[in-house]
């Protein structure tokens, strides 16, 4: 299958805009052929025409193909622009700007690739049961509980980042007390090799610096446990404030899922729905005045 270079759920929403564009467009063909034999059965009743009368019935078929294909041509336009506006809205949910290259709409060779895509995509389609779920449409974020959820993900992001930021603090401190704990073992190995040379003469100073060293080694033990009970609990809650941001995420996916099945109740489906009423109007009309 032809690829477009593009991430899976945005290749499904493309296959599901080609559909709607292949539809469009049968609808719009046989409209086309509709006239052709609208003027069979109601011109083409005698065995000889004159020329002015072969014109006439050309010229009448002229204008009304003409303004089919201009008013669905006109139409296929405003649909692409509803369909820019609802990329542009969610991208500008999140703050960013979107940029197309018209030039790159007549490039044949990218044109190919589309047509190639269809081409595969169509052909796999027909082999599928008729049964098969439709996929989800393209749904607007510009839903309430969306966006709450946007900014509760990027709260915990933010939150997460601060924790970080306070456990890299926390390790540069315990290294800071690991080698101050160095700098002490090795002012007592000095103090011991003192108290072995001089120890008749001077019991009393290297007991005081003993009892030093001590304290020092009593009070940075303290300050070490301390930092380790400190890390432990910086630890566990960066594992909860993971947890958390997973359990957002999932009631956003949760979200997304519940608003896309709301599709069939939205705005664009009712237009879609009145616009193929209108064109079975105009149709209907156009028979009738082509009979009389």
């Amino acid at each position: 299958q032809a690829e477009l270079g593009i991430n899976e759920h945005h290749q499904n929403e493309v296959v599901s805009y080609m559909r709607f564009a292949r539809f469009k467009r049968g609808m719009c063909l046989k409209t086309v052929d509709s006239c052709f034999q609208d003027l069979k059965d109601s011109r083409l009743v005698e065995e000889t025409f004159t020329v002015d009368e072969v014109i006439d019935m050309l010229d009448g078929l002229q204008s009304v193909v003409h303004s089919e294909v201009e008013s669905e041509l006109i139409n296929t336009t405003y649909t692409n622009v509803l369909l820019l506006r609802q990329l542009f809205s969610q991208a500008e949910k999140w703050y960013l700007k979107l940029q197309t290259d018209v030039s790159d709409l007549e490039n044949r060779e990218l044109l190919d690739q589309v047509a190639e895509f269809e081409k595969s995509e169509y052909t796999s389609s027909n082999k599928k049961s008729t049964s098969d779920p439709i996929k989800p449409k393209l749904a607007p974020l510009n839903e309430g509980g969306s966006e709450l959820l946007n900014k509760t993900v990027a709260y915990l992001q933010e939150e997460n980042e601060k924790l970080k930021t306070r456990l890299r603090t926390i390790e540069t401190q315990a290294t800071a007390a690991l080698d101050e704990k160095s700098k002490l073992e090795k002012s007592l190995r000095d103090l011991q090799m003192i108290q072995g040379d001089q120890k008749n003469n001077a019991n009393q100073d290297i007991t005081e610096l003993e009892n030093k060293v001590a304290a020092l080694k009593s009070q940075f033990e303290k300050t070490l446990n301390d930092t380790t009970a400190n890390q432990k609990f910086l630890e566990e809650d960066l594992v909860t404030t993971k947890h958390n941001l997973l359990k957002v995420q999932d009631q956003l996916s949760t979200a997304e899922k519940e608003l896309e099945k709301k599709f069939q109740q939205t705005a664009a489906y009712r237009n879609m729905k009145e616009i193929l009423t209108k064109k079975n109007e105009q149709i209907k009309d156009l028979r009738r005045r082509l009979s009389k």
